[in-house]
């Protein structure tokens, strides 16, 4: 029995031993369907079975791309109106112990809400971003893995709201760039896509790694590297990209007004990548 907000209660099988909540000692995928279709489910799979083995989760041998795939799409087939939604898969540690478990066993959970929309669009409102300095990514390979260790993005989410900014640029423990609150970021100068390579401590983003991928197929010079921040003032755009969302275009970074020319058409390329 637990005490929940003021009330006795049974405790929940769901939180019993749930370490990715008492711990964060969880791993998650944010997945996309459109159409039914699953969107670059072979990225997002091979990420969490490589998140697991980093932070030493056993794997079951019943954790296949077709297991997951089936139980993803019965979820979805109940929630979505359209063949479109948003899904969360989560794997986390399932074991008694404090800090130091007791197995490393594990459990899943996929959540899933409908989506409206059939491809990806890019944002048509202004879009307003500033740094956040309070705190800093580490520069480490754990910092690349989608966990639950997402603390430093929730208050930077609240600082946002607080500045009336639409997002806010995340900085590494090198005052470098490192990424937005829920995206990875692209800048773009002299026809040049320039973003933080993966020693910066940003996510490896699978929609990251695709942009990556497209650009360079359509033969468009890209480039990951560290970037200094002073970097963004000089930029001709700027644009995050995620999962869900696909691309989202900067309009203004610290008063200085951006284009959208490139990353719109960067955009159309990635439709047609995801075959939409």
């Amino acid at each position: 029995m637990i005490n929940f907000n003021g009330q006795l209660t049974d405790q929940s099988y769901q939180i019993e031993n749930n370490r990715g909540f008492l711990y964060g000692d969880c791993v998650f995928e944010s997945i996309r369907i459109i159409d039914g279709k699953i969107c670059f489910w072979e990225d997002h799979y091979f990420r969490l079975i490589s998140s697991m083995r980093i932070l030493r989760i056993d794997i079951p041998n019943h954790f296949t791309p077709d297991f997951f795939e089936s139980n993803i799409m019965s979820l979805h087939n109940i929630i979505s109106k359209n063949g479109c939604s948003r899904v969360r898969l989560s794997v986390f540690r399932n074991s008694a112990g404090k800090y130091r478990p007791i197995s490393n066993e594990c459990k899943f959970l996929i959540s899933c809400e409908n989506l409206k929309s059939k491809k990806f669009l890019i944002n048509q409102e202004p879009y307003k971003v500033d740094i956040f300095k309070e705190y800093y990514i580490d520069k480490q390979l754990i910092s690349s893995l989608k966990s639950n260790n997402k603390i430093i993005n929730v208050i930077a989410s609240i600082y946002a709201k607080e500045n009336f900014l639409d997002n806010c640029i995340l900085l590494n423990n090198d005052k470098m760039v490192c990424e937005f609150i829920n995206a990875n970021l692209f800048l773009i100068k002299d026809g040049c896509a320039i973003t933080p390579d993966l020693k910066s401590g940003c996510l490896n983003g699978v929609m990251r790694k695709n942009i990556i991928r497209i650009l360079k197929k359509n033969n468009i010079e890209t480039v990951e590297r560290s970037i200094h921040s002073y970097e963004m003032i000089d930029s001709d755009e700027i644009f995050g990209c995620n999962s869900i969302q696909g691309i989202f275009s900067i309009t203004e970074y610290r008063k200085n007004k951006l284009k959208s020319d490139m990353t719109k058409k960067i955009l159309t390329i990635l439709n047609e990548h995801a075959q939409l």
